[in-house]
């Protein structure tokens, strides 16, 4: 018998336990509450130009998403971005891992995740759906302690802390900042990075993405506009800026988890939960936390 599976949440981790799922032949449908799938690695259109404003770039350096992030680079959806970032105080670049970056947003690899499944997008849901052998949470653990999860998952969901974050997306009359391609700012309590935007997506936009520190965005989650001209002036100060940017923001109530376990998923029956907070918090973890799931039910 075909099992059927309910995946609640079409950012990369539920993508990719679904695609897995598929592949393993069983039925999948995947419901998002938002209008697009994506999640956290997130693109959004500002004056007919897309931004990242969500994860800022890949790292890739395990065997499987590594194949999958040559898939992307292979079919022109993803490409190395760079090896150095600079870090602040002082401005250093410090050499890394090789980062990801998607020409037509990061969001552009998780709609290429979605081809060919049943994504059901603007469909809420307030609790755990019934009709499936399986249902899979991939979210954040605060989000899924609202559907009223089964104990096991509502002890690992409620024992995941995340932090909140507000983008802020600034456009430039011109590029004033030289090579900067990504920073790390240390010992400010106002902003946590910045990338070059236009050297990230490669069409040169003067465009840069700042996100702010968790403390920061705590103070203005209510009013994330009100932290927009705050980060411009950061912005600006760190850079040497002097043009006034256009401002544009986004707030990410659960941008990055803190706690986070070695665990690949937590389980209890028929339900599961999945995510970057099951390993170090990034893309890669998401998508190998959502096939950990897969390769799970189908045994």
């Amino acid at each position: 018998m075909t099992m059927d599976v309910v995946v609640v949440g079409a950012g990369i981790a539920g993508l990719s336990c679904a695609q897995a799922l598929r592949e393993g032949g069983a039925r999948v449908r995947v419901v998002e509450r938002g209008r697009v799938p994506g999640g956290r690695l997130a693109s959004k259109r500002y004056d007919g130009r897309y931004a990242d404003i969500g994860a800022a770039y890949l790292v890739a350096d395990d065997p499987d998403f590594t194949a999958q992030v040559t898939s992307w680079e292979s079919r022109g959806l993803a490409r190395p971005w760079t090896t150095a970032l600079r870090v602040y105080p002082g401005g250093q670049e410090t050499s890394g891992p090789v980062r990801w970056a998607a020409p037509g947003g990061l969001r552009s690899l998780a709609a290429d995740l979605a081809a060919g499944l049943d994504v059901r997008l603007s469909t809420p849901i307030t609790t755990v759906p019934e009709d499936a052998d399986a249902v899979v949470l991939a979210m954040p653990g605060p989000q899924a302690l609202r559907l009223a999860p089964p104990p096991a998952i509502a002890i690992a969901a409620g024992a995941q802390t995340w932090q909140p974050v507000i983008a802020a997306v600034l456009t430039y009359p011109s590029r004033e900042w030289g090579d900067l391609r990504g920073a790390f700012v240390n010992e400010s309590p106002l902003l946590a990075t910045v990338c070059d935007d236009g050297d990230r997506r490669g069409d040169g936009a003067p465009v840069l993405v700042a996100h702010s520190t968790a403390a920061l965005a705590a103070r203005h989650l209510t009013a994330p506009e009100s932290a927009g001209p705050i980060l411009a002036e950061a912005v600006g100060e760190l850079l040497g800026i002097t043009a006034e940017p256009e401002v544009h923001v986004h707030r990410w109530t659960y941008a990055q988890p803190v706690a986070t376990t070695d665990a690949a998923y937590a389980v209890d029956g028929r339900v599961w939960l999945c995510g970057d907070a099951f390993g170090r918090p990034r893309v890669q973890t998401a998508w190998l936390s959502g096939r950990a799931v897969a390769r799970a039910l189908l045994g």
